[in-house]
């Protein structure tokens, strides 16, 4: 995240983006208000812009190549 607005919560699977309506992993936080959600192609698209302008952006992306932690043999 960037900027010095309070912290947002997690994205999980049911935010979408608002342009293509994929699981979001990029929030802006609008100066005036309000956020908008973005999958990983369009938050790249519109991240640098919303950030010229002042928005605050929440990047999750890093969520697409972390690799879940699996039980042990033991566990199953």
């Amino acid at each position: 995240m960037t900027g010095a607005l309070a912290p947002t919560k997690p994205l999980t699977a049911a935010d979408r983006c608002d342009r293509c309506g994929a699981q979001a992993y990029v929030r802006a936080v609008l100066v005036g208000g309000g956020d908008l959600l973005f999958c990983a192609h369009h938050g790249r698209k519109y991240s640098e812009a919303l950030r010229s302008n002042g928005a605050d952006i929440q990047d999750e992306t890093d969520k697409l190549t972390t690799t879940p932690a699996s039980a042990s043999d033991d566990e199953r």
